[in-house]
């Protein structure tokens, strides 16, 4: 499949549910899970519990959105993950194999495999190292290039109409909560 960059890049989030109101305070699922819990177990706070599934039920809804946008070209998160990285890297947008898999967070094997596959797409290219020959260079094609530019408008646009029923105080306040949890369990991990 080669990438299509006339395809039409207006695309919708999927809606789900058709209510905008966001001072709805009607009972949603998390509220009835967390009820029929306090029911059964009255000696336990199930108040985290309600938070956690929403937050768990938004991030699905957010990786269908990333799986919709990059299926429809045929590539996956671990595709656009490579091609996204050469493409920060500079005006080469070339990087090493090693030097992908470790800021992905993948092995060697499972890089090698992504970027075979990229390589058969035409959209990165291989070549030799100038002065090891054990090494090798990964860089965008002019075809990644211009999968990659498309793509990633698209993705930050599906990104935004996601958090779209935010004010910009409420994502402000959104993200600091979500850096405050991260940096507790990221700091947690590193000792």
């Amino acid at each position: 499949m080669v990438f299509d960059a006339t395809r039409d890049a207006e695309h919708k989030a999927p809606r789900r549910g058709t209510s905008t109101n966001t001072t709805d305070d009607s009972p949603d699922f998390a509220d009835r899970a967390v009820t029929q819990w306090a029911a059964q177990r009255p000696d336990l706070d199930f108040s985290a519990m309600g938070t956690l599934a929403r937050f768990a039920r938004l991030g699905l809804y957010g990786g269908q959105l990333v799986d919709q946008t990059f299926g429809e070209v045929g590539l996956d998160r671990g595709d656009f993950d490579v091609l996204a990285s050469l493409r920060r890297n500079g005006a080469n947008h070339r990087m090493m194999p090693s030097e992908l898999a470790d800021i992905l967070l993948t092995t060697r094997g499972g890089m090698t495999k992504r970027i075979d596959r990229l390589i058969t797409r035409g959209l990165v290219i291989r070549a030799p190292h100038e002065t090891d020959r054990r090494s090798s260079y990964i860089s965008l094609s002019e075809e990644g290039l211009r999968c990659i530019d498309t793509l990633v408008e698209q993705h930050v646009t599906r990104e935004a109409e996601l958090l779209g029923v935010l004010t910009p105080e409420e994502r402000v306040a959104f993200d600091g909560i979500l850096r405050k949890l991260l940096r507790t369990y990221e700091n947690h991990d590193e000792r």
